[in-house]
């Protein structure tokens, strides 16, 4: 979950820094103000790295998590011999790409998603918002590997890939024995099931102009082959919202961008007549927790408790002495707040910021949670820094406790009618946890008016 509403503080506070670079330490301890904030500038700097590149490197992620992870047991695990291990592997390595992933790795000893170092080549591709994709999402529904997603204008759309397809051989390899090959090279994350969902990213994305072949068994057996070639695509963040024909108001985003707070925030306002609201947050991977709060808020007549942070020193953290963070958090809400029922939909690809008001929301009694258990991918960084040699490493800073004291991170939010997604579903492109949310509306909606 990144705090990007940081950014605004530390943009007003340049001026003043630029008078107080003598005291840094005093006025920003965490370093906030040297973070890398705007991830659509494709303007850094990429060093091919020598001896002392790479030792700098390492000394920098290692020393940085070292001195500022937010839990200074690590998690559990004993930082200094992890070090020990990682460092004349990392000096070994011939290439640079194999550097860059081993610095990964030993971020990932903390079993820890949001701390991670990504290479000058993903770095790039962020801030462009680029990936080379197949055209296609593949996850494992009821024990088999299959397709759930097709992109439209794919060329794997075009080959007659559908949703619903079982995935049987991926390169001339049984699917199963692919995929259990990329799951024991990955790095370690937050959760057994985020560590799966992202072999899963691994086996379809790549370097452009690569190909993948596979077998797919159709509903009706028959069996069909297509090779698809990795193309580069462009996308950020977007957000939608409509009234559904059941008259309960629809609102999903696939991000908790500030770009688009304006376009969720209206919608919910636009909402306001309509009995209920249901407000997706399926495949959405988080993003600011300010966006979270603006949310919360137009959700809640009072004020209310939102739970608490845990930082390294149990202090909030500052800069130029303001807090930037409170360790108590408070949702303020607003009288004139949409006030009927409400349903949060989650998959397991809903991470981070999607977990924090899931659980939020949750936890107060205020919405109720339909789909699949979350990530448990719910800890804070403030922003990118900078590694020497061209990488960035993002390093956790702030856990996170529910209202009523829970731990997402390593949990995920549990909903409250669990909805399996199935393979007949998929190829019928039926929405059956969308269903049980509208038809949780109507009950709710209807008992209201009885009682009334």
């Amino acid at each position: 979950m990144k705090l990007k509403a940081v950014h605004s503080l530390a943009c007003s506070a340049v001026l003043l820094g630029l008078l107080l670079l003598s005291g840094c330490a005093a006025v920003d301890p965490h370093n906030i103000l040297s973070r890398n904030w705007r991830d659509d500038n494709p303007h850094f700097k990429v060093d091919v790295l020598g001896p002392s590149g790479r030792q700098n490197a390492f000394d920098f992620v290692w020393d940085t998590i070292d001195q500022r992870y937010f839990d200074p047991k690590f998690n559990g695990i004993d930082w200094k011999a992890i070090g020990d291990k990682y460092r004349p592997r990392a000096m070994a390595t011939r290439y640079d790409d194999d550097f860059w992933d081993l610095l990964n790795r030993m971020a990932g000893e903390l079993h820890d998603s949001h701390t991670r170092v990504e290479t000058p080549k993903e770095v790039a591709l962020r801030r462009r918002q680029q990936s080379a994709s197949l055209g296609i999402d593949i996850n494992r529904i009821e024990s088999r590997i299959v397709v759930n997603y097709v992109r439209l204008t794919s060329d794997a759309y075009l080959a007659g890939v559908r949703a619903g397809m079982e995935v049987t051989q991926i390169d001339g390899m049984p699917a199963e024995a692919r995929y259990a090959q990329v799951l024991d090279s990955e790095r370690e994350q937050s959760t057994l099931w985020a560590k799966e969902r992202h072999a899963f990213r691994t086996l379809l994305h790549g370097e452009p102009g690569t190909m993948t072949t596979f077998e797919l068994t159709r509903a009706d057996g028959s069996v069909m082959f297509v090779p698809l070639t990795r193309k580069m695509v462009t996308g950020g963040p977007v957000a939608r919202s409509q009234r559904l024909p059941s008259g309960f108001g629809y609102v999903r985003f696939s991000s908790f961008s500030m770009g688009l707070r304006g376009q969720v925030l209206d919608a919910i306002e636009a909402y306001k007549p309509l009995p209920g609201l249901i407000i997706d947050l399926r495949n959405n991977g988080g993003g600011a927790a300010w966006l979270v709060e603006d949310i919360a808020n137009q959700l809640l007549r009072e004020e209310t408790d939102a739970g608490s942070i845990i930082t390294r020193t149990g202090q909030p953290i500052t800069v130029f002495g303001f807090p930037v963070t409170k360790l108590k958090r408070t949702l303020s809400g607003s009288p004139s707040a949409y006030d009927k029922p409400v349903i949060i939909l989650v998959n397991a690809q809903s991470a981070s910021a999607s977990e924090l008001l899931a659980a939020g929301l949750q936890d107060i009694g205020r919405a109720r949670i339909v789909g699949q258990r979350t990530c448990g991918c719910l800890l804070g960084f403030l922003g990118y820094a900078t590694v020497p040699g061209g990488g960035e490493l993002a390093y956790s800073e702030i856990g996170m406790i529910s209202p009523r004291g829970r731990r997402i991170e390593r949990q995920g939010v549990i909903p409250d009618v669990e909805v399996a997604v199935t393979r007949e579903d998929l190829a019928h492109g039926r929405d059956r946890a969308l269903e049980e949310a509208e038809e949780l509306l109507r009950k709710t909606t209807a008992l209201q008016v009885t009682k009334h």
